[in-house]
């Protein structure tokens, strides 16, 4: 691995690439007003393109020094705290326009506010993600509005409370299990996520000595920030406005979990013989190295080391090879794609869960017990 200087790191140049994110709103924005055809130019755009240009750059295997100070990294920061008013301008823009215009049928405003749902989920949901890891009440709170437009905010709890600790474990919802396909993990980690993340806060209370309704729950600001969303959309377009709102939502919750079944599928931690499980590795996630994804999802397949240092921010993350994280055949898009259509991930992927069992854990022989690894001799 080749470390990047300092001096290229800091430089807006090196930053631009991330930026990359602000080219889908012109795009959606010419399927508003053109319809027909260009109704699909984001999925077209999110998924081709960047499946097309990860080809094409290859990967970067470039790490930054990890000890650089994160005051130094302030273009990279920008556009996670940019993209908060920038997703809220366009989604309401457009609720705005498809309301009062005449020239989308109605499957053309359900295709466009899919593609809005595209864009929010694969790029709102995500800087919410790294938004909330954050120190600043600044970012966290964007986060928080982020994740509310798409009425998923308990992600930020489950992500943080949950995810984090019992990643790779039968304790966490968003581990896919070996096998499972993506249309079985959709309903149980959307149901399990949102039970686990209210048990999560309603235990840190009960450490407190209070109560799961006290106003220090999160959920309450939860509540309101959604009603706060929820209510914009029937102000700027009716009924009609809050049913866009909804399809791109919900499509904004499937990418969001599309993206969670690949992160981890099949990858398990080994339970001790205290009934602990070993700490996190850079094995128990999926890594990728690819340019062009990696541009648009802020360093996001970079996934292996998030999970080591959840803290680090994402120009600091560092990749890894193929002996320390397994790798995948292809880009988040590409993957994520590859997903919905479950014999073809099995085809895909299984083996390499294989190959990862028989390279991180030689002396497991049974993997039918438990989608955990179980301790050598139990």
């Amino acid at each position: 691995m080749t470390t990047i200087p300092d001096a290229h790191l800091r430089s807006p140049v090196a930053a631009l690439p991330f930026w990359s994110s602000l080219t889908m709103v012109p795009v959606i924005w010419a399927g508003a007003m053109l319809g027909g055809w260009w109704i699909a130019a984001v999925p077209v755009y999110a998924w081709g393109l960047f499946s097309l240009l990860d080809a094409i750059a290859g990967e970067d295997a470039r790490n930054a020094d990890p000890a650089t100070d994160d005051a130094t990294l302030g273009w990279y920061r920008a556009i996670t705290l940019l993209w908060g008013p920038v997703q809220v301008a366009t989604l309401y823009g457009l609720i705005l326009y498809v309301s009062r215009t005449a020239h989308l049928s109605a499957l053309e405003m359900w295709g466009l506010f899919f593609g809005m749902g595209v864009v929010s989920g694969t790029i709102g949901i995500n800087y919410a993600h790294e938004l909330v890891h954050r120190r600043p009440r600044l970012d966290r709170w964007l986060g928080d509005v982020l994740l509310a437009m798409v009425l998923y905010s308990h992600f930020r709890s489950e992500h943080l409370l949950v995810h984090h600790r019992h990643v790779g474990t039968p304790r966490d919802p968003a581990t896919a299990r070996y096998n499972e396909g993506f249309h079985r993990f959709l309903p149980r980690v959307v149901l399990q996520s949102a039970l686990s993340a209210w048990r999560a806060e309603a235990a840190m209370l009960a450490r407190k000595g209070l109560p799961a309704s006290h106003r220090a729950n999160p959920f309450w600001r939860y509540a309101a920030l959604q009603g706060a969303m929820l209510a914009l959309a029937v102000l700027a377009g009716g009924w009609l406005g809050l049913a866009l709102f909804a399809v791109q939502a919900t499509t904004a919750i499937w990418q969001l979990e599309l993206v969670n079944y690949v992160e981890h599928y099949g990858l398990s931690r080994r339970k001790l013989a205290n009934g602990r499980y070993e700490p996190v590795r850079p094995h128990h996630s999926w890594n990728s190295a690819k340019r062009a994804s990696n541009w648009m999802l802020i360093n996001l397949q970079r996934h292996s080391d998030h999970h080591v240092r959840p803290d680090r921010p994402f120009p600091l993350l560092q990749t890894y090879g193929e002996t320390a994280a397994p790798q995948l055949p292809a880009g988040y898009p590409a993957m994520t794609a590859l997903a919905m259509v479950p014999p073809l991930w099995r085809r895909t992927m299984n083996p390499r869960v294989r190959a990862w069992r028989r390279r991180h854990y030689p002396d497991v022989t049974d993997w039918t017990v438990t989608s955990s690894v179980q301790s050598a001799g139990r």
